[in-house]
Formats: C-alpha cells, sequence, structure tokens
C-alpha cells in the first residue's frame, strides 16, 4: 500500500464507529481472505466473561466487510456494498481475544460480470470466529450485495 492510501483497516476504523468502538484490529485484507482481531476487554465482556454476543457479531460483520472492500474496492464509483443479512452460530465460549476470518463464497469475476450485465449482485461471506488456542467459537454467513448507483 502506498504511503499516501490508506489500508483497508484504516478505511473501516475511519468509516465504521463500532469498528472503532470495539478497537478492531484489521490484521489481515486480501481479496482471498480477511482477519479482523477483537482484543480481550473488559467492557465488552457478556455476563460469563467473554467476550460479548453482539460484539462477536459486529467483529464477524466487519472481517466480511473487509474483505468486501478488499475484493470490491475498484467498483466503489459504480456500485455500494451493502450487507443484506447474516446468521451466526455460537458454537463454543468464546474466552480472552478473539478472531474473525472472512472469505468470499463466490469468484469475485462473476460478481463483477452480473454487475457488469446491470444485475444486482448478491454473494455470500463465510467467516469463523475462533479464540487464540484455534478454536472456532462462532460462524457466521452474511450475504451481501453491489448495489448499482443510479
Amino acid at each position: 500500500m502506498s504511503e499516501t492510501l490508506p489500508s483497508i483497516g484504516e478505511m473501516m476504523a475511519a468509516t465504521v464507529p463500532m469498528a472503532r468502538t470495539l478497537n478492531l484490529e484489521f490484521t489481515e485484507a486480501t481479496p482471498e481472505r480477511a482477519v479482523v482481531r477483537l482484543p480481550d476487554q473488559d467492557d465488552f465482556h457478556n455476563h460469563v466473561g467473554g467476550p460479548h454476543a453482539g460484539a462477536m457479531f459486529t467483529l464477524a460483520e466487519s472481517a466480511s466487510g473487509a474483505i468486501v472492500l478488499a475484493a470490491f474496492g475498484d467498483q466503489l464509483s459504480r456500485a455500494v456494498p451493502l450487507a443484506v443479512r447474516a446468521e451466526i452460530g455460537y458454537r463454543k465460549l468464546a474466552m480472552g481475544p478473539v478472531a474473525a476470518t472472512a472469505t468470499l463464497g463466490r469468484p469475485a469475476a462473476d460478481v463483477v460480470a452480473e454487475l457488469d450485465a446491470g444485475e444486482r449482485p448478491e454473494f455470500p461471506v463465510e467467516v469463523a470466529i475462533t479464540r487464540e488456542d484455534g478454536a472456532v467459537t462462532g460462524e457466521m454467513s452474511i450475504t451481501w450485495t453491489l448495489r448499482p448507483n443510479s
């Protein structure tokens, strides 16, 4: 990344207040994979001392947004990315810092081809939330769209 262009993590922190509020750390953002870390913070704990479900949802959604920006940032002049729907499953107790790893569920080229054809493409992003020991504590499937600009 050049010194004059902000990273995806910097852009997310600047434009998404919840990312700043939760002190999310954007450690990787490529069109193939995005990784975002939620530090262990008492202010965002639940009743059992781990990260609150809402914080984990925001973590996963933010990872999905980072990969969407990495994969489709070159399309922002003609379309806006929007989350359409999401489903999350909490699998194991999360304690301490957790990380969310997002991957695209469709090839980016296929999504852009639909946009080129005048369609409003939808595409899934799959996210795994893990503890530091590697255990999967949650999984999210979020559907995004690229809404063409009017």
